[in-house]
């Protein structure tokens, strides 16, 4: 019955409504007693939803505003006013059904998002292409997408090319083009193109489902200004009636008291902080910005300091091999190539950029009987065809007892100054030789680091496990306030522990994998998502799924933007409710108009903060028009 009455709600609204029309209409026409009739059963049709959810959070032990209306109601009714007991009952009903439809236009976002979801995929089983609900694609199934079509789970690319339109997952939107052994993400839509994949990630499991998931958890959660007022509502409420009861027993006018029992109905208030929050939530996964809750968007918006890591972060995280430098009797694919089968023990992107320069000279890495263990910020110790290498930087060196030639050391000294890592390869006690790797700066970082500053970021600090030679050169070009390098992981926790002591709120970016220490510390957390890597979305407190460091730039400003939006309206809310309670006490408000004027304060705080939706940061803007004009361009 209940739920019945529930879903019907809007046809209640209206039946209401035109009942309180023919109610005028008789009493205009004379017809006084079939005036008050009508609009009795107006009021008593459209109370009941509201005396419904009164009951209901009665039996949890709360006090509702539905409470509040409820009896108000009574009292209307029971000195007569049938006029302003059936408007009352309407413009409550009518606000409800304006403030959904509102409140699911801040949700656009996130239902945009569950529209792109793919509903079916076409798979090779037994030789046959068989059309199949995307639910029914397993792991290692091959699945085939053509143009125009979306790609059904993640996986990667075994035969054909595309270009794909990734907005969905990064909020880029300059298509993305992708061949044999690239990674495509379910969601993501073909442009033009035939590609064949196998299927890694598939369901819940997807790229995709987890963003929609995490959005929906992010615009569920609470900021403290929510979570503040549900505690002062709570309060609110109850003192509310208990001033009423003041208001009749001082006045003695039942009118009024039931008068400043609606009034004083904080709807607008309520509702005020929430959709602020879900709407820049929703911003931000448009913009392909994962942001974890009300209180990271609050906590966010306070940060005056932040913490990059370089390589994959502040750099692009794609270094090269720029040169190898033999010392003894290998040459150099040689050299590479033991190194190479040494760095298969090994997750660091330096250990796979040796490996992936040895493939692109065709050697041979076979990557078995290799044994040894990584040194966590130094390199690696590996016995490789009976040979003891150690690789890594001086530091490893230094604690291998492996001593560094003069020659050596000025090379590797001079490579540094230009900008390179210098990798020291000993094999057998001896150093055999050094591989210079580079990396280089994302194009955005300037134009993204400048902007923050710009809104309200004191300090921007570089932490990174390189040589300071590398390290001060991309502080210098960046214009960071402060860079620290050779730093091991447990050194940039200790670091950010240093400045959050000395109360400072600190931001920390970094790869989401080898900073994850440094990113749990931190006051909020970041993570370059590449793509929606599973450490960097479940440690950090914001992912940008498509590493791009304007969309942290946009995600910052968004957050000052949602904030000021929420005070906003707190403050309107707040001035509506007092001047409202003003004029009920002078008489210059009566209980219909009052009510009106309530509801559309209620509808004013969802239309402010429906302006979040198409909230664009400066930053944002002209990355996109400057791909755009590029793109044309080729």
């Amino acid at each position: 019955m209940i739920r019945h009455i529930n879903k019907h709600k809007n046809h209640i609204t209206a039946i209401s409504g035109i009942l309180i029309a023919l109610g005028f209409i008789f009493g205009l026409s004379g017809y006084k007693d079939l005036k008050g009739i009508v609009l009795i059963a107006a009021t008593a049709i459209a109370a009941t939803p509201i005396v419904i959810k009164a009951f209901q959070a009665i039996r949890m032990k709360v006090f509702s505003i539905e409470l509040l209306v409820t009896l108000a109601v009574i009292g209307a009714l029971y000195i007569g006013e049938y006029i302003e007991s059936s408007v009352v009952t309407f413009l409550f009903l009518f606000g409800d059904y304006l403030e959904a439809r509102t409140l699911e236009k801040t949700r656009s976002s996130l239902k945009s998002l569950i529209d792109m979801a793919p509903q079916e995929a076409t798979v090779i089983r037994e030789g046959r292409k068989v059309t199949v609900p995307v639910e029914e694609v397993v792991k290692d199934d091959r699945v085939i997408i053509r143009s125009g079509g979306k790609v059904p789970v993640d996986g990667r690319i075994i035969s054909g090319k595309a270009s794909l339109n990734e907005a969905s997952v990064t909020g880029e939107p300059v298509p993305a083009f992708k061949k044999v052994d690239d990674k495509v993400f379910s969601g993501t839509i073909i442009d033009n193109g035939y590609i064949e994949i196998e299927a890694e990630k598939v369901g819940d499991d997807t790229t995709f489902a987890r963003i929609i998931e995490l959005v929906e958890e992010a615009q569920e959660s609470k900021s403290k200004a929510e979570k503040f007022l549900d505690k002062f509502a709570e309060i609110y409420t109850p003192a509310v009636v208990v001033l009423s009861v003041i208001v009749y027993a001082v006045t003695r006018n039942l009118h009024l008291a039931i008068t400043f029992l609606v009034i004083a109905c904080p709807g607008a208030l309520v509702i005020g902080a929430p959709v602020s929050n879900v709407a820049g939530i929703g911003n931000g996964a448009k913009n392909g910005v994962l942001i974890k809750g009300g209180e990271v968007m609050d906590k966010l918006s306070r940060v005056h300091t932040i913490v990059f890591d370089k390589t994959g972060t502040l750099t692009k995280g794609k270094p090269e091999v720029t040169d190898i430098k033999t010392l003894k009797s290998y040459n150099a694919n040689e050299l590479l190539r033991l190194s190479a089968e040494a760095e298969t023990i090994s997750e660091h992107h330096l250990g796979h950029t040796i490996i992936k320069e040895a493939k692109a000279k065709k050697l041979n890495i076979k990557g078995e009987g290799v044994s040894g263990e990584v040194v966590k910020g130094h390199g690696i110790i590996a016995r490789v065809e009976g040979h003891m290498l150690a690789i890594g930087n001086r530091k490893l060196m230094d604690e291998q007892n492996i001593s560094i030639s003069d020659e050596a050391s000025d090379y590797a000294l001079n490579r540094e100054k230009k900008g390179n890592t210098a990798i020291f390869a000993a094999i057998d006690g001896e150093v055999a030789g050094i591989i210079s790797i580079a990396d280089r700066i994302r194009e955005d970082a300037k134009m993204a680091l400048a902007e923050m500053k710009n809104n309200g970021v004191r300090r921007i600090v570089m932490l990174t496990g390189d040589n300071k030679h590398t390290a001060g050169l991309v502080a210098d070009e960046l214009g960071l306030d402060e860079f620290h390098g050779e730093l091991l992981p447990e050194d940039k926790v200790e670091f950010i522990k240093r400045l959050k002591s000395k109360g400072r709120i600190v931001a920390m970016a970094g790869d989401g994998i080898n900073d994850a220490p440094a990113i749990a510390t931190a006051d909020i957390g970041l993570a370059m998502g590449e793509g929606g890597t599973d450490v960097s979305m479940e440690t950090a407190d914001l992912v940008l799924m498509a590493d791009k460091l304007m969309q942290f730039s946009h995600a910052y400003s968004l957050s000052k933007a949602t904030i000021r939006n929420m005070k906003q309206n707190i403050f309107f809310a707040v001035a509506v409710v007092f001047v409202l309670l003003s004029g009920v006490l002078s008489g210059y408000v009566n209980l219909a108009s009052g009510m009106f004027i309530h509801e559309a304060s209620v509808l004013v705080v969802i239309l402010n903060a429906m302006r979040l939706i198409g909230f664009n940061s400066k930053s944002i803007r002209e990355e996109r028009n400057y791909k755009m004009s590029a793109d044309d361009y080729k």
